[in-house]
């Protein structure tokens, strides 16, 4: 078998070391003589793997004592509805800032529960840079101010924290989560599904102060109060156990890369790279402004959009897949998550000098 270099933006790759133990403890996890996606969850051998995860992903991310680890269901579109139900606590209005098209479905999903207060918008500029922090309007009496740190198919990704006005400040993290050090105590609530950066689809993360649960909207499912999954362990009803069991080699990965500043670096080098290749070339470019490009996914278009699909095709020849752009948006992208290697990065750039020489 040999495994490809898969650019998906998620389901996204995933550690080589982390597949490899999976599968030697596919049959049976310990001396329990039977699989994790056999056991119950209120059983011994799995609350002990819940709660390493929680342990892991609280010291990655330095988690202060007073903020609550959840494992939850619906990924990020569920927390889309579960932040206003949640964190609205008798106010009719919450702020959000829209740059890229992950940030406008949080904004639509809200419109359901509150009045939405649009503190910056990079909608007519196409989503390709994010206003000055001096620019936004922010109402002092919103619930909250919502922003997504990093938009998976536009490649606009903050860099720094904004400040929130004395306002709980929510993040949707899903696709540059654990891929750099976070001040979680900057923030309200952080949310993020894990399939693009830290684990397989079917599970989400949400990071929480304890201060903000307890008041949910009238007619809330049960599913989706963040109080009541918090009073229960994340159990609710019966967590998707494997994606847990998953997320937590994931994370122990991590560690032993040496944790989030020592792949920060890695990520820095790793994007940094690529968007030199790419402006290095008259046949390729990214609209980004440069000081907000993410170094999580790229998108890139080609002088020639009508080599797209052939670029695409060789690609995959040369193992590497999943390079086309969000069907909304067209064009290519390479999505360089923690776990794509960094000769997968260069691999895809040596690609692009022999696709250029062939076409350009």
């Amino acid at each position: 078998m040999s495994r490809v270099y898969n650019f998906s933006a998620g389901p996204s790759m995933l550690p080589e070391p982390v597949l490899q133990r999976a599968r030697d403890e596919m049959l049976e996890w310990g001396d329990t003589g039977m699989s994790v996606m056999e056991m119950s969850h209120r059983g011994k051998s799995f609350v002990a793997i819940a709660e390493k995860a929680e342990a892991d992903l609280r010291e990655l991310l330095a988690v202060p004592a007073d903020y609550k680890v959840l494992f939850v269901q619906g990924g990020a579109t569920g927390q889309f509805a579960a932040v206003p139900m949640n964190l609205l606590r008798g106010k009719t209005t919450a702020c959000y800032v829209s740059t890229g098209l992950w940030s406008e479905k949080a904004i639509s999903e809200a419109k359901m529960y509150c009045q939405v207060a649009l503190a910056a918008s990079t909608k007519e500029g196409g989503y390709t840079t994010i206003p000055g922090r001096e620019t936004w309007n922010v109402p002092a009496d919103a619930a909250y101010l919502h922003y997504t740190s990093n938009e998976t198919i536009n490649g606009v990704e903050f860099q720094d924290i904004p400040d929130a006005n004395g306002l709980p400040l929510v993040c949707d993290m899903s696709s540059n989560i654990l891929s750099r050090p976070v001040d979680v105590s900057r923030y309200g609530l952080i949310y993020a599904g894990a399939q693009k950066n830290m684990g397989p689809a079917g599970i989400a993360v949400v990071i929480v102060r304890e201060d903000l649960l307890g008041q949910v909207l009238p007619g809330t499912p049960g599913i989706l109060d963040l109080k009541k999954l918090s009073d229960n362990g994340s159990m609710l009803n019966t967590p998707p156990t494997y994606n847990w069991y998953l997320l937590g080699l994931v994370l122990e990965w991590l560690k032993g890369q040496g944790g989030l500043a020592a792949m920060e670096q890695v990520n820095i080098r790793k994007s940094a790279k690529l968007y030199a290749a790419i402006d290095a070339s008259p046949f390729y470019s990214n609209p980004v402004e440069p000081a907000y490009r993410s170094r999580m996914n790229v998108p890139f278009r080609l002088a020639k959009a009508e080599l797209e699909k052939t670029f695409a095709s060789e690609a995959k020849s040369a193992g590497l897949v999943t390079l086309e752009g969000h069907r909304q948006v067209g064009g290519m992208r390479a999505s360089i998550y923690n776990a794509m290697p960094e000769a997968g990065v260069d691999a895809l750039i040596a690609f692009m000098g022999e696709f250029e020489r062939k076409y350009g």
